[in-house]
């Protein structure tokens, strides 16, 4: 099997997921975090799914599977302990181009849900292409102690270079340097030191005179801090 990385914006979209067990209830929390529309089709929820139902945060069809249940769909989850209704809707989801991962049964997906570690913005995602999912749990518990809270900060603080930059008109060919060099500064590792006036420090250093925090409209308690500075010149 091939296949390649790639995130798929769901939001504002109808995604079902077949089953109503605890991996199944993993699989509607992901797609409502990531704003999709989701389908719930089961007879029976476990606790944890019956919770998000009672919220009215999906729609629940409390039966059993019926074929055409995924259509108009973008997305389609198969969670259940029936290998006979996963061929099926394997077979469905196929004819009608609809991707689907099958829990557990590679040969069945068309796509693979990977371990994600997730700080904000930032997204890693990790995949064995079916071969060992205990080892992408590795991996991912792995990054998690390496990746922390800061990264989160920092995209954040990233995104409101970008848009400051393109407020101030700076020229296209500046603006795209600046803004490499404070990706690969040690903003990140600045952040989780919780050292104020170094962040300033970095920011001047790559945005320009006056541009700190509050310059881009970020408030340092977000950072955890509350001594406000001036901006280094």
């Amino acid at each position: 099997m091939g296949y390649i990385p790639i995130f798929f914006d769901v939001t504002g979209r109808e995604c079902a997921v077949v089953g109503g067990g605890e991996v199944a209830a993993r699989k509607v929390e992901s797609l409502l975090e990531a704003g999709a529309h989701v389908t719930v089709v089961s007879p029976r929820l476990s606790p944890r799914l019956e919770a998000i139902v009672a919220r009215g945060l999906v729609t629940h069809i409390a039966r059993d599977y019926e074929r055409g249940d995924i259509r108009g769909c973008v997305l389609v989850h198969a969670a259940t302990d029936d290998p006979k209704l996963h061929r099926e809707l394997a077979a469905e989801a196929r004819a009608l181009g609809i991707p689907i991962n099958v829990v557990d049964v590679p040969e069945l997906c068309t796509f693979i849900a990977p371990a994600v570690v997730k700080r904000g913005a930032l997204q890693i995602a990790i995949s064995t292409a079916g071969a060992s999912p205990a080892f992408a749990a590795r991996l991912k518990s792995a990054l998690e102690d390496q990746f922390g809270t800061e990264y989160a900060v920092t995209l954040e603080v990233l995104r409101a270079a970008r848009r400051r930059l393109h407020a101030d008109e700076i020229d296209p060919a500046d603006r795209m340097r600046r803004l490499k060099d404070l990706a690969n500064s040690a903003l990140p590792e600045t952040i989780a030191s919780g050292d104020l006036a170094a962040i300033e420090r970095i920011l001047v250093t790559h945005l320009g005179h006056g541009v700190g925090l509050a310059r881009l409209g970020i408030d340092s308690a977000v950072l955890g801090l509350t001594r406000a500075t001036e901006v280094p010149e």
